[in-house]
Parts: structure tokens; sequence; C-alpha cells
């Protein structure tokens, strides 16, 4: 490793004898007089190695360490020491020095000691970048937010990660909890195989097992092959279960079989097939209270929540919501071309106000919009879509008063689910988190009330 010295001696024939050798092997070399002009020389440039007489006029070659070492406790120090004092120069090493040299200085162990050294100034570096990557890695730069409950969730996330152990995911749709099963692979030994994301409750419960476990040819009709499951698929790698209080009793029993058996059988099939998954799922309902009512199979349940970790709604993250906002802006920005320099306050404080039923999507959703209405160099109030200018209604209040004649229950549901599969161009996975119900439930009300995409 090719680096630089700072060469510390008062004697100049001294200096001139190592500066050559030294140079000679490629190393950049500068010199100093004495210890007072070392430290000026120290405080303006960084040097990998500081070679060091011991006994010099004013600061000696001992407190020149000390001082450094002070300041720079991962600077590497060699003594020069005369005949007489072998023993300051063991006192040095005690104290940090990396090691010492000799006078009369032999070239060989000149060339030796400083191979030596920056064999270990290597090694501290490389040290230094690996715990900086790892550093990096602990702050997961996809989990942006600096609130309490966000550093809780990456601490959990960095401790499990590495093992193999189950994982349950809380929180409202549209918080993250995709980001945060993906966060728990990518930092797990399975990241470099496969990770497979399934949205429990878009699957109809006929087509559930097949998904998750595969079928052999002929199980049932359109089974023209056979074809391997989730399960298969992500062998050595992870399954990600999104909605699982939606997946109904009789699947929940198959799924805890092949979770306890580390085995799977297709559709159809016959013969056990091991699988070596791990199971991350994810759940926006209560899952003690659906195994009260005898929704959700409790052995499931425990299985499934060994490591339990809850994700916040946007509308509990405080200034999170400033933090995220200015990084889908620059995000938005980057991709759209369109160079925007921020988001002007107004605009910051009626997204402060707002209470983000979609959380984190449907701020994503809310910038990425700004940013393709903006008509100046900053989103303004009137580039924000409506929905997020109107505030919370005081608790116990209403935005309308009761008519005289009353109103329908059935008739203001409809309406609203109407108004939000509008918005979302009727699309039902989009709809369902603007009204507060999973997919299955809003699929059902559709079906209730009759309600079809115009034609």
């Amino acid at each position: 490793m090719i680096g630089s010295i700072l060469i510390v001696d008062d004697e100049k024939g001294q200096r001139d004898i190592l500066t050559a050798i030294l140079t000679k092997m490629g190393y950049n070399i500068q010199t100093a007089s004495g210890g007072e002009e070392a430290l000026q020389q120290l405080q303006q440039e960084e040097f990998d190695l500081l070679l060091t007489d011991l006994k010099m006029q004013g600061i000696s070659g001992m407190e020149l360490m000390e001082r450094v070492l002070a300041d720079n406790p991962s600077q590497c120090v060699v003594m020069m020491t005369a005949h007489g004092t072998i023993d300051s120069a063991v006192e040095a090493m005690k104290k940090g020095a990396f090691d010492y040299l000799e006078k009369p200085l032999e070239r060989e162990d000149l060339i030796l000691t400083v191979q030596r050294a920056f064999e270990r100034i290597g090694l501290l570096q490389e040290n230094k970048a690996l715990h900086k990557k790892l550093a990096e890695t602990k702050r997961l730069p996809n989990m942006i937010g600096e609130h309490p409950k966000m550093h809780e969730v990456v601490r959990i996330i960095n401790k499990i990660a590495p093992t193999s152990t189950t994982v349950l995911i809380y929180g409202e749709s549209g918080t993250g909890k995709e980001l945060v099963a993906r966060a728990i692979h990518d930092g797990s030994p399975r990241r470099d195989k496969a990770f497979f994301a399934i949205n429990c409750a878009a699957i109809p419960d006929s087509l559930m097992e097949s998904e998750l476990f595969g079928h052999e040819k002929g199980a049932f009709t359109g089974a023209g092959t056979r074809e391997i499951g989730l399960f298969e698929a992500a062998e050595a790698g992870t399954v990600f279960l999104d909605e699982i209080g939606e997946m109904n009793i009789a699947m929940q029993a198959k799924l805890l079989r092949a979770i306890q058996e580390k085995e799977i059988r297709r559709v159809g099939g016959k013969v056990n097939i091991p699988v070596d998954v791990r199971i991350i799922s994810a759940t926006n309902k209560d899952l003690e209270q659906e195994t009260r009512r005898g929704n959700f199979r409790e052995d499931l349940f425990y299985r499934l929540n060994v490591i339990r970790i809850p994700l916040p709604p946007l509308r509990e993250r405080g200034n999170d919501i400033v933090t995220l906002a200015d990084f889908f802006l620059r995000k938005y920005s980057a991709s759209c071309g369109i160079p925007l320099k921020g988001i002007a306050k107004p605009a910051l404080k009626i997204l402060l106000d707002y209470n983000w039923p979609g959380n984190v999507r449907q701020l994503e959703s809310v910038i990425e919009r700004g940013v393709l209405m903006a008509e100046s160099e900053y989103i303004q109030p009137e580039d924000l879509p409506a929905e997020v200018h109107h505030e919370a209604s005081p608790a116990g209040s209403l935005p309308f008063d009761f008519p005289a004649e009353g109103i329908s229950i059935d008739n203001l549901e409809r309406d609203l689910i109407v108004k939000a599969m509008q918005r979302t161009d009727w699309v039902i996975a989009k709809a369902a988190p603007l009204l507060g119900m999973s997919y299955k439930t809003l699929q059902y009300r559709l079906e209730k009330f009759g309600i079809g995409k115009p034609e």
C-alpha cells in the first residue's frame, strides 16, 4: 500500500537519508525538524504514518505521540530511538506506538517495519469501510423517518433479520409493510435467494392453495400442466403473506402445517415436498380479536406472531411527513425531469394538517401529482388534490347536517363507495384503503349494492 509519511527528526542528515529511501519505495514523504513543526503540519494535513525520533529538542517524540493519539487514536506511529533508550521505546509501544526502530537504522529493518505498518493501516481502513457499510445498512435508507417509533422499527429489523424466525407486521394500509418485509429479507442470509410477495386479499379462496403450494396436471379444471407454488419457487428465500387476516380458515390450517412440518403438498399431489422458506406476514386487522371471534386460528397466530413489528400510521409520525414529502419531491422531480426546489410553506401546512388515511402511499401519490401540476419552482396549495385541503372535522361532528326527513345509511355508504371507486378509476385495491376496508370487504359491498363500472 503506497501512502503518506511524516518524518520528524531534529537531525537534517537523518531526515534526508530516510526521505531518500522511502521516496524510492514510492511513499509520499514530508519532514519536520521537531515536535512543534510536526503538530502544525498534522493540523493542516493527514498522514498515514508518523515516523518520529524519540529524543528531540522541545517537544519530545513521546509527547508528540501522546498529543497526536489524543486527537486521532487511529494514527499509526513508529518511534526511532538510540541504543541506550530501548526502555523508553517499549514504553512508547505500551502507550500506542505501532513499533520502534533502533538507531543507527538498518535499511532492511526500516523497509520491513514501514511495510508492516502500512499492512496494519490497510487492515484498519478496510475495517473502517466495513463498519461504515454496516452502519449504512443499519440506517436502512429506504426506511425514511426520524420519529422514535420508526427508530424502534429499524432496531427490530436489524436485530431479527439475520435469523429465520417468522415475523408478523402490523399496520394500516400504505404504512410500508412490504418495505419492512423486504428490509428483513435483504438483511438476512437469504438475501441472495428469492423474495415473493402475495396479497391474500387479492387471491380468490379457490386459488390460494395452488398459488402457495402449486398443483399437479389435471388437479382441477384448467390445470393443463404441473405448476410449482411460491413456497417451492422461494426455496431458501422468503415468502411475504400480506393481508394474512383475509385468509380463510381451511387455508390457514394448511399454511400452519407447512410452517410446522416444513413441507407442502401440491394440489392433486400425493407426495410431500420439503421446503425451506422464511415466512413474513402482515395485516391491518387485530388478529387477537379475530381469533376470539373464530375468524383466525389461534395456533397459526402464535406461529406467525413470534416477532411482532407495529408500524405507526403517518398521522402519528409528526415531522416525518416533511421528511417523506421532501424525499418524494426529489424522487419525482428527478424521474419526471421537472426541477423543483421544494414545497411552499402554505402547501406544507396543508400536508401537516391532513389526517392521511392512506398513509405513506397516499402521501407519495399526492407529491407525485404536485410535481406534475406545479407551475413554479415550488409546489403550491393549488397543486395539491382537493382531498388534502379538507381539514379533519372536530370529534363527534359531521361535514353535513341531518335533513329533516332523515338519511339512509345504505344510500350514504353506497354514495361513498361510488365516489371512492370513481376517484381510483374503479380499481378496488386502491379504493379499499380510502374507505378503511379490506379488498374482500369492498368487493362484497360492490356486489351487495350492485355497483359496477359504467360502460
